[in-house]
Parts: structure tokens; sequence; C-alpha cells
């Protein structure tokens, strides 16, 4: 194995603890960053140190934010009677990439896994049954958590602890991507396919 000096090895292991990155991509992030220069290396520290100390969650929908509540839920042009429920920030940006949706969110911040020890009380569930039994306002909940094993599970549990309220709860419909073949596609993924089929 490759001996590094102590502070290489350490920024190679800090590295190799984000999403996605092996020990062979932080390897080569390290050595691209140190191969820049120092102000290049002090913005993107910089950068991090700030997005970190600026940003919390939104007291609302417990998306990320700078501004408390976020500047969604802040905005008079959103349908405050219609709110989304998504499993982290980066959903909410995907979400608001298509221009289409109009009304206001809530972020999990997870989704619930026993097999990895989240439960309900692990996620940001608490904050949203608060905002529904405190705004009457809310006529639908739209469950857009992923098309996973945890997602549908969570959007199960969401729904029946819903429901009971007298609000309309949906899910997105799930289904093949445009551009795709059906002889590749999985049955769950053909199953929600015609499951979420409509009228043309």
């Amino acid at each position: 194995m490759a001996r590094f000096s102590p502070s290489i090895a350490k920024l190679i292991s800090e590295l190799g603890k984000l999403p996605g990155i092996g020990s062979k991509s932080a390897q080569r992030l390290a050595f691209h960053l140190l191969s820049r220069p120092p102000e290049e290396v002090r913005a993107l520290a910089d950068a991090i140190l700030s997005a970190s100390q600026s940003t919390r969650l939104c007291s609302l929908c417990c998306n990320l934010t700078e501004q408390d509540p976020c500047e969604i839920c802040s905005s008079p042009a959103r349908d405050r009677s219609v709110i989304c429920v998504v499993e982290n920030p980066r959903d909410v940006a995907a979400m608001e990439r298509i221009h289409e949706y109009r009304g206001l969110y809530h972020v999990l911040h997870g989704s619930i896994s026993p097999m990895h020890g989240v439960g309900p009380d692990q996620i940001r569930l608490r904050e949203l049954l608060a905002r529904l039994r405190s705004d009457e306002s809310i006529s639908e909940v739209i469950l857009a958590t992923n098309p996973t094993v945890e997602g549908e599970a969570t959007a199960l549990y969401l729904a029946r602890l819903i429901k009971p309220a007298g609000i309309k709860t949906t899910r997105i419909a799930h289904g093949i991507p445009m551009g795709g073949d059906l002889e590749y596609a999985d049955e769950v993924t053909l199953a929600r396919a015609i499951e979420g089929r409509r009228e043309i």
C-alpha cells in the first residue's frame, strides 16, 4: 500500500468519507487539489465552510436555507394548499427544475429503513404532521419519495397517517422513462406504468 505524508493521508481519508467516493477517487481528488494554486484551494475550502455555517433547516419545510422561512415557503406566488413530500433537498431542486409544480414542500431528510436502523423518529416526520395539524388550508399531500423499497414503505406509512385527517393523499406516478425500451424495464417498473396509465 502506498505511503503518504500524514497531511495527504488525512486529506484522502476525509475525501473518502464523501458519498460515492472510494479510496482511488479520494486519492485522485486529493492530488488534483494539491496540484491547484493555493487561492483555488482556499476558495473551495471557504465555500465549503461558508455553506456549512450559513445554511440551516427551514422551520416550515425542513429544506436547507440561508433565510427562515425559506424562499419557497415565504413566496406569495406558491399554492399553499398543496405540500409535496420528498426525501432530501436534492429532490426539491429536481422538482423545481421542471417548473410545473407551484405548491410547497416538506423534506424528510431520509426514508424509513428498518434494515439500516432508520425509523419514523429519525426523519422529519413529526414536523410534517405538526404542520398538517396546524394549517387547515392544506388540502393535498403529494408523496414524492423515491421508487425504492424504502421510499415505497415511507409513502405507505405516511399515507396511513395522513388519510384519516381527511387530507387528499396522492403518490407521484412511476413508470417507463422517456426514451426507454419496454424490454429492459423490470416487472415493478412495468406494473407501476400500468397502474399510472391515463386517458389520452
